[in-house]
């Protein structure tokens, strides 16, 4: 436990500052400070001593160095109980700081502007605040070190129920913290530079190590289910996400909520015209676009309405009333996530008490460059599936060609079956999904799966395969169904007998030597 005598504060979040430091006051603490800090300390009518003094050394380097000195870093260091220590910094004339108050230049924010130039982001990487902010956090036993401003109220309260003094839990809690933000702070400078600079790495395009750091925005009632406790959250180098979500009503979210919205914005950010997709268990059960909102959104619920009950809802543009009506009038839904909702259409959803309504800025989210997928002991990292189809890639394998309406099918389908899990196979007329089968360890129970949700409407489809055909049954069964163009990825060791059933069947079929498998 220490006796807080001296306190440096520098801190870039000025929340709730000047009250605390009126706290430290009053306890007969004495303030060192620097530049904006100082300046709003004392138009507050808080007494203190600039750094620049304190050190007698001038900030210098447009503010670079400021704190960056023996008397400050000395004032830190020093182990109180060492009379080397003690008998060292007296013949320097140093004095002992006990307390730090940091918190860091807001690089997380900043990198999250649209545009962001190379030069601002890094001004606003810190070096003097982390080298305090560890310097103090070293010496926990003797420093008490706060980078958090909701820590101020515990602070205050416990000094002065002490007599200025602060017990060694809360001195190992405070330096806990410091050390995972000074961590989560390089990690997204880190990030940053790595997804700035990438392509320029000539080893390889994956780090050699990774510290992934993530920042929780809250307790979730449950996991997966009920049993298992869960959390969300914030990735901190993301610049964009979920975590800018916004609820207009509802339940709180859940963990498999959550999963499915994801799955939702993933999908529905294919399309260009509107479009609108419904999620189950990680899996669209159906997807459509169309002229309007409210036609693409009834076109994906006749893909599979049995599915769709209670599912997630996805579209790429603001809901109208129109919309609303035919989601309502589609029965229960759990979520439904857009960039905007008109008034009447929250009017329209309002009595839905327990729907949740979630406002996202798609044109806001950034592709991701990494996929991560965690496995016992280990973390596999790949590339994000971001691949898209150019025309030049499109290979007619038969002698019957695709039509021009069968062409623009197979392109809306080939969007959306990287976001199907494998093995999968989709059904598609226009740009409408009419049956989907996925996760089957088969790809004959995919298709076959797919033709029974599609029914009669399978007649005079395109069919979607996310990989090449091993077999001709694919496309035995398909033609029965009466589909009558197929894309898939090509390259079997069996691909002339597959082609050669499909010209037996009068079925149009194309190559495109990508495969799109999702586990």
């Amino acid at each position: 436990m220490i006796k807080v005598k001296r306190a440096l504060i520098s801190v870039s979040d000025k929340t709730g500052l000047v009250d605390f430091a009126k706290g430290l006051q009053k306890q007969g603490v004495e303030i060192i400070s620097t530049g904006g800090t100082a300046a709003l300390l004392r138009s507050a009518g808080i007494k203190l001593q600039e750094v620049s003094e304190y050190t007698g050394f001038p900030e210098m380097l447009d503010g670079r160095v400021k704190t960056l000195h023996p008397k400050i870093h000395g004032g830190l260091l020093a182990v109180r109980d060492n009379p080397e220590h003690l008998k060292q910094i007296e013949a320097h004339g140093i004095g002992l700081i006990d307390m730090v108050v940091v918190n860091l230049y807001p690089f997380e924010k900043t990198i999250q502007k649209k545009n962001i130039s190379l030069e601002d982001a890094i001004e606003n990487i810190d070096i003097g605040g982390p080298s305090m902010l560890r310097s103090a956090a070293k010496n926990y036993k003797s420093v008490a070190v706060i980078c958090n401003h909701e820590r101020y109220s515990e602070v205050l309260e416990e000094l002065n129920n002490n007599s200025g003094i602060l017990s060694d839990k809360v001195l190992t809690n405070l330096a806990i913290e410091v050390f995972e933000r000074t961590s989560r702070y390089d990690t997204a400078i880190h990030a940053f530079l790595n997804n700035r600079f990438k392509g320029d790495n000539a080893f390889s395009s994956f780090p050699k190590d990774i510290n992934l750091s993530f920042s929780k925005l809250q307790d979730l009632r449950y996991g997966e289910n009920p049993h298992q406790a869960a959390a969300f959250y914030k990735d901190a180098s993301a610049q964009s996400g979920l975590e800018n979500l916004q609820q207009l009503q509802g339940k709180e979210l859940s963990f498999n909520n959550i999963l499915d919205l994801n799955a939702a914005v993933d999908i529905i950010r294919e399309f260009e015209a509107p479009a609108a997709v419904i999620i189950k268990h990680n899996n669209p059960c159906g997807v459509a676009e169309a002229q309007t909102l409210d036609k693409a959104y009834i076109k994906a619920y006749q893909c599979d309405s049995l599915s769709a009950f209670g599912g997630i809802i996805g579209f790429n543009r603001s809901v109208d009333a129109k919309t609303a009506q035919a989601v309502v009038k589609s029965g229960f839904m759990e979520c439904v996530i857009a960039p905007g909702f008109t008034a009447e259409a929250k009017e329209i959803f309002q009595p839905k008490k327990n729907l949740r309504l979630l406002v996202l800025d798609l044109g806001s989210i950034a592709p991701e460059r990494y996929d991560f997928k965690k496995v016992s002991g280990g973390l596999l990292l790949q590339e994000k599936d971001n691949r898209i189809l150019k025309p030049t890639e499109i290979k007619i394998v038969t002698k019957i060609k695709p039509t021009k309406s069968q062409m623009e099918a197979m392109i809306f389908g080939w969007k959306l079956i990287k976001h199907v899990k494998s093995n999968a196979i989709v059904l598609v007329k226009g740009t409408q999904t009419l049956g989907i089968g996925c996760g089957q360890t088969s790809r004959v129970d995919s298709a076959v799966h797919a033709i029974r949700r599609a029914g009669k409407a399978a007649q005079g489809s395109v069919l979607i395969s996310d990989a090449f055909l091993p077999k001709p049954d694919t496309v035995t069964i398909a033609a029965k169904a009466g589909v009558k163009a197929i894309i898939q990825t090509g390259g079997s060791i069996m691909d002339a007998e597959v082609i050669k059933e499909a010209d037996k069947k009068k079925i149009a079929m194309v190559t495109t030597a990508i495969r799109h498998f999702k586990h």
